[in-house]
């Protein structure tokens, strides 16, 4: 006997609220700086742990298009997060490429519309989902044309899509949207293209990193150059910074 709970939209939101924490809700608000001019502003939380989100997504493995269409379109922050883990599981199991397509269709579409509009929901799918499908076809455009948008959120789609391609030892996404973004002093850009760049000298080549930093650290903010050297032993650290 199956006793999977019904894949809805409504009974996600059930399963959400039966574990719902007003107090973590609070700090989550806090947190995501839901606070009226910060850049979660009008977000609403019930105040859920990331590992719960991720174990209630698990309980409706096979969820349809239109329910999780439906859930990114709550206010509820908590309800779009377990939307894109069911979006990401529902596309790493789709049969063929004509499905994962149409789950690609249905994830640019969220991201158009403003409902990825938070650091942990890009961050949570733009690489696995997104990053994922183009790297599997060769394709950067997508991404330095969302890199290439002065909405926050685009944006850090489109350089966190490209950690897809540098887990697959490929640095050329990353380099390709860099020059749209270095500019930006955004802090959740800077931080975005930081990491990106320190995950090319670990995982890609080192060589690549520093070569970029040579050429590059003087234009780069402070966030981003910090973190981009994270790794770096002290002495080049210092000298990079003093690039500045």
């Amino acid at each position: 006997m199956n006793d999977r709970p019904v894949a809805t939209a409504a009974a996600v939101m059930a399963a959400a609220a039966a574990q719902a924490d007003p107090e973590r809700a609070v700090n989550s608000a806090r947190f995501f700086q839901a606070k009226p001019g910060g850049y979660g502003e009008g977000d609403e939380f019930i105040g859920l742990t990331v590992p719960l989100q991720r174990r209630i997504a698990k309980q409706f493995r096979g969820i349809g298009a239109d329910a999780i269409v439906e859930l990114l379109a709550s206010p509820v922050h908590e309800h779009r997060l377990i939307a894109l883990f069911c979006l990401r599981a529902e596309f790493d199991r789709a049969a063929d490429d004509a499905a994962r397509e149409r789950w690609i269709e249905l994830y640019l579409a969220a991201v158009d519309r403003g409902r990825v509009n938070n650091w942990d929901l890009v961050d949570s799918s733009a690489d696995p989902i997104l990053g994922e499908y183009l790297h599997a076809r060769d394709d950067r455009k997508p991404l330095v044309e969302l890199a290439a948008q002065q909405d926050l959120w685009r944006r850090r789609v489109g350089i966190i899509g490209t950690f897809a391609f540098i887990k697959h030892g490929d640095a050329t996404a990353t380099l390709a949207v860099a020059p749209l973004v270095i500019d930006d002093r955004r802090d959740l850009v800077q931080k975005a293209f930081g990491w990106m760049l320190r995950e090319i000298g670990k995982r890609v080549d080192s060589d690549t990193l520093t070569g970029y930093l040579e050429d590059h650290a003087a234009q780069m903010g402070r966030t981003a150059l910090s973190y981009a050297i994270e790794h770096l032993p002290p002495q080049r650290r210092t000298y990079y910074r003093s690039l500045r």
